[in-house]
């Protein structure tokens, strides 16, 4: 019988094989015309489960995307690990920035392009052939819950509806929880992540006249929805970039000077930084350096404006209203549902007389989470990487958000494990996403040494 590493290198080409169909898949959670497709990922993912050796799965209808579960029970006094990840992605827009077809994988210089690739269907690709290649050597020390859905890039309301509910938790019970959606330093300094920040988001209208208006008539004289909510975007920041939000900082902790110099002695080459997204100069918080504003401290940006004419040649109309998207970013101790009350109130203020602004909460949202670094599980983590990667992890908090892991941590109560294999460059969210093959391959083996290693730390 083949060992862990012998059965990985037999089978890595099919591993790959699988997971480019998984990626020609578009499930989109926030387009309804992809309903289809999203189903058909989950079925995807539940009959990939059962092949690597669940003993069984299905899927859980929720009030949004369906979840996938599956579970393979080894001895029920060795430790449980609950895998959580989700199988939709993002909408691939703007497509013309696209060196290849989205939902058409392409490898080159050994990394696959797709949308979907590093965030999040790779990474859970992941856990699926760590678990095959256990269950196929009979090495599997641990028992393993999937716990899949559909909905994590438009907020996770059904897994949030489902965790609500006391009665799913006897299922979902474990005594970690894994979880790879986050980022390594680099394919050669492995690093976890020991924190997130929350997230918020909102859609904004701006309506002014009860039709559009022509400027040469109009022009000047009635306010036009367009200028008038840029401004009103414009103010929410000041000129040492702030957020100008009434009270926004009050909840924010100021760090020691020993904990910021902790936090900064991460290897970051500024320079490289900017180069790989070409700018010459950053932009941000006063006072602060680059790794501290993405790590320890809240943001707030717009991601789309929109209103009156954008099509081919001129129009000249003074629109009736115009939009906006926009979220803040969350650092511990910041609650998400009080400053969404005070952005509201604020930004509801800026609006003059003769226009009526309208405020969308697009999701919930959720607060920022700091997880320990004392666990069992954190440990057998740290020497899973150290095993596999030649080096010891460096502990990290990163800038983005999962807003359900706050939410496991309320209602399940135990470890949760950011194993992140992903990078920084792999322009998740972005045209021409793409993920390491390397980072695909060792990630299996880190994986495996996880469950390796928590079975004895168990043991004590």
């Amino acid at each position: 019988m083949a060992n862990n590493r012998e059965y990985i290198a037999i089978h890595t080409s099919r591993f790959i094989e699988e997971l480019i169909e998984f990626l020609r898949i578009p499930s989109i959670s926030t387009l309804p015309e992809h309903t289809v497709d999203i189903k058909k990922a989950a079925n995807f993912v539940k009959d990939r489960l059962l092949a690597a050796g669940v003993d069984k799965a299905w899927l859980i209808e929720t009030t949004g995307h369906p979840l996938v579960y599956g579970e393979k029970i080894v001895h029920p006094q060795l430790p449980t690990v609950l895998v959580y990840g989700h199988y939709d992605v993002q909408p691939a827009d703007p497509y013309e920035l696209w060196e290849s077809e989205p939902f058409e994988p392409v490898i080159k210089d050994n990394k696959i392009f797709a949308r979907g690739a590093a965030d999040d269907k790779g990474q859970v690709y992941i856990h699926v052939k760590a678990l095959e290649t256990m269950v196929a050597t009979q090495s599997l020390s641990c028992n393993v819950k999937f716990l899949i859905e559909g909905e994590e890039e438009k907020g996770s309301e059904g897994l949030t509806a489902f965790l609500e509910n006391p009665y799913n938790h006897d299922l979902i019970q474990a005594d970690a929880i894994l979880v790879s959606d986050t980022t390594i330093l680099s394919i050669d300094q492995p690093s976890l992540t020991t924190g997130l920040r929350g997230i918020i988001y909102f859609e904004v209208t701006l309506t002014g006249p009860n039709r559009d208006l022509h400027s040469g008539v109009y022009g000047g004289a009635v306010g036009n929805p367009i200028n008038i909510l840029c401004k009103m975007l414009a103010t929410l920041h000041d000129e040492n970039r702030h957020i100008t939000i009434p009270g926004f900082y009050d909840k924010v902790p100021n760090l020691t000077d020993a904990e910021r110099t902790e936090l900064n002695k991460v290897p970051f080459d500024l320079l490289c930084y900017q180069q790989s997204i070409g700018i010459d100069e950053v932009i941000g918080e006063e006072g602060y350096t680059t790794l501290e504003r993405v790590g320890i401290r809240p943001s707030l940006d717009i991601h789309g404006i929109w209103g009156g004419y954008i099509g081919k040649g001129a129009k000249t109309v003074l629109p009736d209203q115009a939009h906006a998207k926009l979220s803040m970013r969350l650092v511990p101790n910041q609650d998400a549902n009080e400053v969404a009350e005070a952005f509201t109130k604020y930004f509801s203020s800026l609006a003059p007389k003769g226009t009526k602004i309208q405020i969308k909460l697009e999701h919930g949202g959720c607060n920022a989470i700091v997880l320990s670094q004392d666990s069992t599980a954190f440990q057998a983590a740290q020497n899973a990487f150290e095993t596999v990667w030649g080096k010891r992890p460096l502990a990290t908090r990163e800038g983005g958000s999962i807003p359900i892991i706050a939410k496991f941590r309320e209602k399940l109560g135990c470890d949760i494990i950011l194993m992140g294999f992903s990078l920084d460059s792999d322009a998740i969210h972005s045209p021409n996403e793409h993920f390491s093959l390397t980072a695909f391959s060792k990630g299996i083996s880190t994986v495996i040494s996880f469950y390796e290693n928590l079975a004895k730390l168990s043991k004590g």
